[in-house]
C-alpha cells in the first residue's frame, strides 16, 4: 500500500512540473508601428487624465446620475457579459481539473449459489483512481492555460460592454438634450410664424399686402409645423434608445431634458495621456490580449499531442466473503499505459496547424484593436478642436441673422422692405439656430467619446 502511495505522489508531482505558464503576449511591432509614439496633450497640467476619472466625476448632470447607475444594474448586454464571465470560470475550472486524478469509492457486495447447495458471499471495498494522464510535455497545462487567458478576455469583454455602456447613455443623453433644445426653438418659430401670419393676413384684408405675401406667410407656418412634427418623433426614438439602453421604462420623477449641454464641458479639458496607458487600461486591448495568450497556449497543447501519452490506473482496496473481514486484508492494483502517436491520418498536424492560424488570426485582431484605439483617440482630438471653432462661428452666425431679421422687422414695419424679405430673415436665422444646436451637440457627443477612447468611463 505504501508503493501504491509512493507512486500516485510522484505522478503527481511530475504532472505539477510539467507544461508551459502562462504567458501575457506584448504588442507587436506591426502594431505600435502604426501609431504615434505621443498624443497632443491637453487641459492644464493639473487636469485628470481620463483613464483616472470615474464616469460619476465626468458626468455631473442629475439625469445622467441617475441613469447610469439603472443601466448598469439592468443593461441586458452587460448581464450577458457578466453570464460569459461565468461560463468562462467554469470552463476553466473544469480544465484545471483535468491535472488532478479521479478517485472513485466502491463498495459491492455479491451472493452466489454453490454445486453443494451452499451461498458464496463476496463484498469488495476500495478507491479507484481512473486513467489519469500524467502531463509529462504539457498538453493538459497548455489548455488548462488557453481557459485561464479565456477567463481573463471575458472579464475585460465586460469592463468593455460597461463602458461602451456608459457612453452609450451618455450619448443618448445628449441627443435628449439636444431635442429638447430644437423642440423649443421650434415651437419658438411656430409660435413666432403664427403671429406673422395673423398680422399679414389683416394687411391682405386691408389691402396693403399681396397674395403672393400671404400665401409666402402660409408656407413658412406650415414648414415649421412640420419641423416640430419631426422634432417630436425625435424626441420619441431617442427616447425609446434610452430607455433600451437602461433597461427598463425611464423613471417617472426624472427631471425633464432642458436642452442645456453645459454639463459636458469638463471634459473638454482632458488631457490626452500617453500611448502606453491605453495599452493597459484599455479593456478592449486587454481582451484581445488575453485572446492572443490563449492562442499561444493552445499552440503548445497541440505541440505536446505529438508526444506520447502516459496515463495511470491504480485500484487500493480489499475483499472478503464476510462483511466484518472486510477490511481486514488490503490488495492494490497499479496501471501504467504508455501511448505513442504513430498514424492518426495528419489529425495532430492539422491540429497544430489550426492552432497556428488561430494564434496569426489573434494577433492580427490585437494589431487591430490597438490601431482603432489609436484612431479613435486621434478623431476624437481633432474633433475636439474643429467642432469648438464651428460652434463658435455657428454662434457669430445666429448672432448675425438675429440682427438681420431686427432690421428686416424694422424696415417691413415702415415699409421700406417686403414681407420676402423679412421671411427670408426668418428662415436663415431659424436654420441657423437648429445648425447651432446641432453642432452643439456633435461637440459634446465626440467629448464622450474622446473620454471612452482615452479609457475613461470605469
Amino acid at each position: 500500500m505504501k508503493t501504491a502511495l509512493t507512486l500516485l505522489t510522484t505522478a503527481l508531482l511530475l504532472a505539477a512540473c510539467a507544461g508551459p505558464e502562462p504567458r501575457r503576449p506584448v504588442a507587436s511591432e506591426a502594431a505600435t508601428a502604426a501609431v504615434p509614439a505621443a498624443f497632443p496633450q491637453a487641459g492644464g497640467p493639473g487636469a485628470t487624465p481620463a483613464v483616472d476619472l470615474p464616469w460619476a466625476q465626468a458626468f455631473q448632470g442629475p439625469r445622467l446620475q441617475r441613469l447610469i447607475p439603472l443601466a448598469l444594474a439592468n443593461n441586458r448586454d452587460l448581464r450577458v457579459a457578466v453570464l460569459n464571465i461565468e461560463t468562462a470560470r467554469a470552463s476553466a475550472a473544469s480544465r484545471d481539473a483535468d491535472l488532478w486524478p479521479t478517485v472513485n469509492a466502491s463498495l459491492t457486495g455479491s451472493r452466489t449459489p454453490t454445486a453443494a447447495g451452499g451461498i458464496n458471499s463476496l463484498y469488495t471495498a476500495g478507491l479507484q483512481v481512473s486513467a489519469y494522464e500524467l502531463d509529462l510535455f504539457g498538453r493538459l497545462r497548455g489548455l488548462s492555460a488557453a481557459a485561464a487567458a479565456q477567463l481573463l478576455a471575458a472579464q475585460a469583454n465586460q469592463q468593455a460592454v460597461r463602458t461602451a455602456l456608459v457612453a452609450s447613455v451618455a450619448t443618448a443623453e445628449i441627443a435628449l438634450q439636444a431635442d429638447a433644445a430644437l423642440l423649443k426653438l421650434t415651437r419658438d418659430t411656430v409660435a413666432t410664424r403664427e403671429e406673422s401670419l395673423a398680422l399679414t393676413r389683416q394687411r391682405f384684408d386691408g389691402g396693403v399686402a399681396g397674395e403672393l405675401d400671404l400665401r409666402s406667410a402660409e408656407s413658412a407656418l406650415q414648414a415649421a409645423r412640420a419641423a416640430l412634427a419631426q422634432a417630436q418623433r425625435q424626441q420619441a426614438l431617442d427616447e425609446n434608445a434610452l430607455a433600451l439602453l437602461v433597461g427598463g421604462p425611464l423613471p417617472a420623477d426624472l427631471p425633464a431634458a432642458t436642452g442645456a449641454l453645459a454639463d459636458f464641458e469638463p471634459l473638454a479639458e482632458l488631457p490626452a495621456g500617453l500611448p502606453a496607458e491605453m495599452l493597459t487600461r484599455r479593456p478592449d486591448i486587454r481582451q484581445a490580449e488575453f485572446q492572443l495568450g490563449a492562442a499561444d497556449a493552445n499552440i503548445d497543447a497541440a505541440r505536446a499531442a505529438f508526444w506520447p501519452r502516459i496515463t495511470l490506473t491504480g485500484q487500493l482496496g480489499s475483499a472478503s466473503g464476510a462483511l466484518q473481514d472486510l477490511f481486514k486484508r488490503s490488495a492494490w492494483s497499479f496501471a501504467p499505459q504508455l501511448v505513442q502517436p504513430i498514424f492518426d491520418a495528419g489529425r495532430n498536424r492539422a491540429a497544430l496547424a489550426s492552432a497556428r492560424a488561430s494564434r496569426d488570426i489573434a494577433l492580427a485582431q490585437y494589431e487591430k484593436a490597438v490601431q482603432t484605439a489609436f484612431r479613435e483617440v486621434a478623431d476624437g482630438l481633432a474633433g475636439r478642436a474643429t467642432l469648438s471653432e464651428q460652434r463658435a462661428a455657428l454662434a457669430a452666425q445666429v448672432e448675425a441673422e438675429t440682427r438681420r431679421l431686427a432690421a428686416a422687422e424694422q424696415r417691413y414695419a415702415a415699409g421700406v422692405a417686403s414681407a420676402l424679405d423679412r421671411l427670408d430673415a426668418q428662415r436663415s436665422l431659424f436654420a441657423a439656430q437648429q445648425a447651432l444646436v446641432q453642432v452643439q451637440s456633435q461637440r459634446a457627443q465626440n467629448l464622450v467619446s474622446l473620454y471612452r477612447a482615452l479609457g475613461g468611463g470605469g
